[in-house]
């Protein structure tokens, strides 16, 4: 990998992680959990740049976060984020981005390999945050989906066909030396 690879991939890595904070500001309280556009980002993040990317772009945004930057829903920022009710969800990023990553670096023709990634890497964010937010709240199986998947649902749905047409309209303009090393070509 050259040094104009390297710094265009970091440069793409910032620009994710400043997507999914601006995601992030674009909330809608609905409860304990709220809607977010940072979770369409977190699906984008790992289709573009692939697992090892992924990573850093969303560890980038949530180390940001822990130091107290207003990244989180609302403008929220600090370590104690983590420990609340959406912490589970902010956690599930990362194995979900890498998921993605690794589903998808081999080929990304496939529009039905890229919708199985998300939906996936989606189930496991609720799978995660969903017993996060059971846990931290001390509430029942039946209201933690109630409150944290089952109103989020048909957005989801949404965002990750936005993700996939994004995706497959955003790739072409990367670097060629990228496209290549994720088989775009």
């Amino acid at each position: 990998m050259n040094d104009t690879h390297t710094l265009r991939m970091m440069t793409l890595t910032a620009l994710f992680a400043a997507l999914i904070a601006a995601g992030a500001y674009i909330a809608v309280p609905i409860g304990p959990v709220p809607i977010v556009l940072q979770n369409f980002f977190v699906l984008l993040t790992g289709l573009l740049l692939g697992r090892r990317w992924a990573l850093t772009a969303v560890g980038t945004y949530l180390a940001a976060g822990a130091l107290g930057l207003p990244v989180f829903a609302g403008g929220a920022g600090g370590i104690g984020r983590f420990y609340g009710p959406t912490g589970g969800y902010l956690l599930a990023y990362l194995p979900a981005v890498y998921l993605i990553g690794a589903i998808t670096e081999r080929s990304q023709r496939g529009l039905a390999r890229q919708a199985v990634a998300l939906i996936l890497a989606t189930a496991l964010i609720y799978l995660i945050g969903v017993s996060w937010l059971k846990a931290v709240t001390a509430i029942s199986w039946p209201q933690a989906v109630g409150a944290g998947m089952l109103p989020f649902l048909p957005g989801d749905a949404i965002k990750i066909a936005a993700a996939v047409g994004v995706s497959r309209a955003v790739a072409p303009m990367l670097d060629s030396t990228y496209q290549l090393e994720k088989g775009w070509r």
